[in-house]
């Protein structure tokens, strides 16, 4: 899977208590803009609402609706672990290279972060894409 890469925001949201990582809905957004060339990029700091993101339209894909598998600490270290989420198409979808994991209970839609795929991703009418989330390390850990 691509490398994790946190939303600068994210920090911040955490400490003033935007996020409940244990029962908060997470979706996916796609896009196929780079965070540096939206209007307001939304990794830098302020910006990291998913208005800030081109999405594309997502008419013949399924759902974005992730699972949290389990959210934990152990010995001081929060784990935070996702179902691996196979998005299907029935129709075409894409052309995507960016996956965002938002927060959807938060007003603003708050992002946390995203995955750069390296190249843009187009699926055809019945393919899938698979977002192979770590089972062990999780998707994310807060020391």
């Amino acid at each position: 899977m691509a490398a994790f890469v946190k939303i600068n925001d994210f920090v911040e949201d955490i400490a003033e208590k935007l996020h409940d990582l244990s029962s908060d809905q997470l979706v996916i957004a796609l896009s196929n803009t780079a965070p540096a060339a939206e209007g307001s990029d939304p990794t830098g700091d302020g910006n990291g609402i998913l208005a800030n993101v081109t999405q594309i339209v997502y008419t013949n894909c399924s759902s974005r609706d992730i699972t949290t598998t389990s959210s934990t600490l152990t010995a001081g270290v929060y784990k935070l672990t996702l179902t691996d989420l196979v998005l299907t198409a029935t129709g075409n979808v894409g052309p995507f290279r960016y996956v965002y994991i938002y927060n959807d209970t938060a007003a603003a839609d708050n992002l946390i972060a995203y995955f750069d795929y390296g190249s843009s991703i187009s699926l055809a009418n019945g393919e899938t894409f698979t977002l192979d989330f770590d089972a062990a390390n999780g998707v994310l850990q807060l020391t």
